[in-house]
């Protein structure tokens, strides 16, 4: 059994044909994000929200970083 006071290691996977990338947490799926906002919310949601998205070392980007968002054209939420 793992330590339970261990960080948690995020993987933010590679983007998908419709750019939204899969959020998770070991073997746990904890959302999809079309943004970066999408990614602080899930991990808000998964009680982690005390981990700086884009400066985390226990955030794993993979296929880009927290930049990376292909397919989208507009800023989030325009």
């Amino acid at each position: 059994m793992g330590n339970p006071t261990q960080s948690p290691h995020i993987v933010v996977h590679p983007p998908a044909l419709d750019g939204s990338r899969r959020v998770t947490s070991g073997d746990a799926v904890l959302g999809v994000a079309s943004h970066l906002d999408d990614v602080v919310e899930i991990l808000r949601l998964a009680d982690l929200d005390r981990i700086e998205v884009e400066e985390s070392d226990l955030i794993e980007w993979q296929g880009g970083g927290p930049e990376d968002w292909p397919g989208l054209s507009e800023p989030h939420g325009a």
